[in-house]
């Protein structure tokens, strides 16, 4: 598999450096308003998206737009969906100085490092020169923010992630909707003595469950946790991680999750739910068009609804603040950013909102309403509204704040941890000595 990758990354190497050359070109990342003259040519966009996604399809149809009165542009786009694929690919790019015009990056120390060698244009300098910046929700910034603050990438997506629940299935099992994360684990309980699965989860990708142990630091102690965490300035045997091991450990205990969930995928955790065989499932406004339209199962359309992440006692965070993600952030080559691909971000930037609002998703900024559609349930504008009173503090998945080492280490322990064949004592030590050996040399 790894020869695999590395014959793939080198043919992208190969294939992109036929594409990333051309045009003037500026060096300096702060200069986003090159001079001279635009000359059209095909220039790439390394991405880690759906390739059948609204963002691949909106950004093909603006470059084709865009190529009608610049012929001879074209983007040429390489789709790599799978996320550890895409980073070896990148970090090979990269390392070979062959970076396309446009990449997809998390805000990772590497590409962080990347920043500060001066390969990639200031992001929050082109938008405001641009004079589209203060259209960006805020949050959809902050996400792509670099731990100082610094912005280099531009968000085209937001999403806000909330628990759905089966309203049937929780009268049936006499319970409410929790109003702390502590109730959870009871509330399974009692799900589980009517014969109901509490929550459906997609154990297979990890990320979920990943979801879970970051919600009781978060309101324990606020966004600061994951920050201190990652770089070992915090660890799992402080009281919020404790709080959190202990927690995951009682979910298990409970059988909140569903049989086998650890080897189920997206579709099945979906299906469970989508079913009333699962009482929840916690995901995002992107799957609103299975979640809030006619194409749900009709025997549960009617009981279905969501709730935000519960808080808890002496929470430092708020009921609107949880989980809203603005998704992987595109990059500009400060190397090759020359005055075509600065026209052209003009041109795509400014037009992008509003053809992504028609497709029914949240636009990253809110100068665009978003098109309810027509099959949609009342849930539909009920979860896009809670776009309207979100908090300052948002919940980063911590997939994207950890160290990949780190990272992979726990997607591991916590599985193991829920289905019991650990005690929160051993992940406790297990984590924090991970966390000591990687993070100082990850984040140096």
């Amino acid at each position: 598999m790894k020869n695999m990758l590395r014959a793939a990354a080198a043919a992208a190497v190969t294939v992109l450096a036929l594409t990333a050359c051309g045009g003037g070109s500026s060096t300096d990342p702060s200069n986003v308003s090159p001079a001279g003259e635009v000359k059209p040519r095909e220039i790439s966009w390394l991405l880690s998206r759906p390739a059948d996604g609204a963002v691949i399809n909106i950004m093909t149809k603006l470059a084709d737009d865009y190529a009608k009165d610049h012929p001879g542009f074209k983007l040429n786009l390489i789709t790599t969906p799978d996320r550890p694929s895409y980073i070896q690919k990148l970090e090979t790019l990269a390392a070979a100085n062959k970076l396309p015009e446009l990449f997809d990056t998390d805000a990772t120390p590497f590409a962080q490092q990347l920043a500060k060698q001066g390969k990639m244009v200031d992001a929050e300098k082109l938008l405001k020169t641009l004079d589209l910046y203060d259209d960006y929700r805020p949050g959809a910034l902050d996400y792509q923010r670099f731990d100082d603050g610094s912005l280099f990438m531009i968000p085209f997506q937001f999403e806000l992630e909330f628990i759905w629940y089966n309203k049937a299935l929780l009268e049936k099992a006499g319970v409410a909707v929790p109003k702390s994360l502590d109730d959870i684990p009871v509330m399974c309980t009692s799900l589980r003595k009517a014969g109901i699965t509490p929550i459906a989860i997609d154990g297979q990708d990890q990320w979920p469950l990943e979801r879970y142990v970051a919600y009781q630091p978060f309101r324990e102690a606020g966004p600061d946790f994951v920050q201190k965490l990652k770089k070992g300035e915090a660890k799992f045997s402080d009281a919020a991680g404790q709080k959190t091991v202990n927690w995951m450990a009682e979910l298990g205990k409970a059988k909140c999750f569903q049989e086998g969930f650890s080897a189920q995928g997206y579709s099945d955790a979906q299906n469970q739910f989508t079913s009333g065989q699962a009482a929840m499932y916690n995901i995002g406004t992107w799957e609103l068009p299975s979640l809030a339209t006619d194409k749900l199962n009709p025997a549960v359309r009617d009981d279905i609804d969501f709730f935000t992440l519960p808080t808890t006692e002496g929470s430092v965070t708020s009921a609107n603040e949880f989980v809203s993600p603005s998704g992987i952030g595109m990059a500009v080559n400060a190397k090759t950013y020359d005055p075509l691909v600065s026209d052209f971000l003009k041109f795509a930037l400014q037009k992008y909102p509003a053809e992504y609002a028609a497709t029914g998703a949240l636009s990253p900024t809110t100068n665009v309403e978003t098109t309810v559609p027509a099959n949609a349930t009342p849930l539909y504008r009920k979860a896009l509204d809670q776009a309207k009173d979100l908090g300052s503090k948002q919940a980063m998945p911590w997939d994207t704040q950890l160290d990949p080492t780190t990272n992979g280490r726990l997607q591991q322990e916590l599985v193991l941890l829920v289905q019991g064949n650990i005690t929160p004592g051993q992940f406790t030590e297990t984590m924090d000595n991970t966390v000591e050996q990687n993070a100082p040399k990850f984040f140096k």
